[in-house]
């Protein structure tokens, strides 16, 4: 396992804090960005497993 913080991990870590923080302040749009962020994650999943 490499324990360099790459460039990958950095962007996932930055969006996850970013979601977090406007779910705090407005609820119905971290709701929608969630939804949103899940469809998009499971896309990337089913992409790599072709």
């Amino acid at each position: 396992m490499n324990s360099r913080l790459d460039s990958e991990t950095a962007l996932v870590l930055a969006i996850g804090g970013g979601v977090t923080y406007v779910a705090f302040e407005r609820p119905p749009l971290g709701a929608a960005m969630l939804v949103g962020i899940a469809a998009v994650t499971l896309l990337l999943l089913m992409m790599r497993n072709r």
